[in-house]
């Protein structure tokens, strides 16, 4: 038996942060996951391996574009195996550094399956073998999410792929369907676009990435059309069959032409469930709403005083910053300060190209609530620095209180705005208004004048576009 002050069950970003910041603030710490070192999803399967593939895909892309600036490569030629292991390396570096910080703390780290025995008590399947327990004075709950599964897909086939096994790179398909027009699928596709497939994506709504701006996803949508063979939209899948040439796959909407589609090979990105059937949480009184997410207060404590959840089984936006710093919440909460999670801008980032990037009160939902606002957007064409990155296709803009002009929001889509959306965030959390923003001075060329610039057309007062200010 293990005593200890916390046990963390699962760890993803959100649980060694936990975990991390409880030894800091000194207490004793235990945590439990399945990996060998801790990371999680996003470090093993997600986040980090999918970055450094769009970073070899952007490599490829500028590659095949240098030509139109007098410099030509040639055309790039792709060695699978070894981008496949320069990808697992840079995953084995970060685990492997993340072990070392955990022992650095002394946290204990079992590698092996929790189940919950008591609201105190997590037994442990040890991966080694055998088992063992730990007794804590409270329990934080962090076990991710999983992909979702398409509804009637049944095959089973090393040709049907999630997120999870695209990120292998099994091979590059000739022809690759992407089921899915959300963050996940885009930028998978990016990747496999820039490899060498042909992609298709299909979405069952009206458009490709809900809950960003339209003018922004606008951005976004031209690129991938141009990279795609078909981009579908209103369309769902209605049947998939494997033939001895690939899979062939159903659609039904009212704009496709071709309802039965043969693809090499098919990707099914539809967003990820919460991993919230946790063995033994029955013992306890915490509770799982409808959704499948563990039910929390802003302290993260769920409906059982001696256990916390955080991360993407504790609810919405699933994304690794918002599970670190809900981790941290906990780790305060238990070790007896005064906390709350109660952002004002929680960053969302597609790593697209462009990339897209907003936080705090977007356009969209400001007129869904019938809140009245000022909009200030920066078009990148009048950006020094974006004509030298032959990059013009970007834009910036603020949405603002329009009796105080305080920052409300922050949109970018273009090269590295997942960069620049930080000051974004600051802005939104320090409470900064549009004169805050044009009076700091931004280094000159830069995408991030961008920012201040947007700040100076609220005013009318832009120096590289004219834009009178209205009313």
């Amino acid at each position: 038996m293990i005593s200890t002050h916390v046990a963390v069950l699962g760890a993803g970003p959100g649980g060694y942060a936990a975990a991390y910041l409880a030894s800091d603030l000194g207490l004793t710490v235990a945590m439990v996951d399945v990996e060998p070192n801790p990371g999680g999803v996003c470090t093993y399967r997600g986040c980090i391996p999918s970055k450094a593939l769009l970073h070899a895909a952007k490599l490829v892309t500028e590659a095949r574009h240098a030509p139109a600036w007098g410099i030509d490569f040639g055309q790039p030629s792709i060695d699978l195996a070894k981008l496949r292991a320069w990808k697992n390396a840079v995953v084995a570096k970060l685990t492997t550094g993340n072990g070392q910080v955990g022992k650095m703390r002394k946290v204990q780290y079992l590698q092996g399956r929790g189940e919950i025995v008591d609201p105190h008590t997590i037994r442990v399947a040890l991966a080694s073998g055998g088992s063992e327990e730990i007794r804590a004075d409270h329990l934080i709950l962090c076990t991710g999410s999983r992909p979702t599964t398409l509804p009637g897909a049944t095959i089973q086939s090393d040709r049907l792929l999630d997120s999870t096994s695209a990120l292998d790179l099994p091979r590059i398909p000739t022809s690759l369907l992407i089921v899915g027009g959300g963050y996940i699928g885009l930028e998978l596709g990016t990747v496999y676009s820039a490899l060498g497939s042909e992609i298709t994506v299909v979405e069952m709504t009206g458009d490709l990435l809900p809950g960003a701006d339209r003018d922004l996803v606008g951005v976004v949508a031209r690129r991938i059309e141009q990279m795609s063979k078909a981009v579908l939209l209103n369309t769902k899948v209605v049947g998939m069959k494997e033939e001895s040439a690939g899979i062939r796959v159903s659609f039904e909407g009212a704009d496709v032409k071709d309802n039965d589609q043969l693809f090499d090979a098919v990707l099914v990105a539809i967003g990820r469930r919460p991993n919230s059937n946790i063995p033994g949480l029955e013992k306890t009184k915490v509770q799982v709403d409808r959704r499948g997410f563990i039910v929390v207060d802003e302290q993260r404590r769920t409906s059982e005083p001696s256990i916390f959840a955080v991360g993407d089984v504790a609810g919405e936006p699933m994304l690794a910053h918002k599970a670190m710093h809900e981790g941290r919440v906990a780790a305060e909460v238990i070790a007896g300060n005064r906390t709350v999670f109660a952002p004002r801008a929680i960053p969302a980032v597609v790593f697209t190209d462009p990339e897209l990037a907003w936080c705090g009160l977007t356009e969209t939902q400001a007129q869904a609530e019938g809140r009245k606002i000022s909009v200030a957007r920066y078009p990148w064409g009048a950006s020094g620095r974006a004509v030298t990155l032959d990059r013009t296709d970007g834009s910036t803009k603020l949405i603002l209180d329009p009796e105080t002009e305080r920052i409300l929001g922050v949109g970018i889509v273009g090269v590295g705005a997942g960069e620049m959306i930080a000051e974004g965030v600051l802005a939104v959390e320090m409470g900064a208004n549009a004169t805050d923003l044009g009076l700091a001075i931004h280094p000159h060329p830069t995408l991030t004048e961008t920012m201040m610039e947007s700040a100076d057309v609220y005013h009318g007062q832009a120096i590289h576009i004219y834009r009178p200010k209205k009313g």
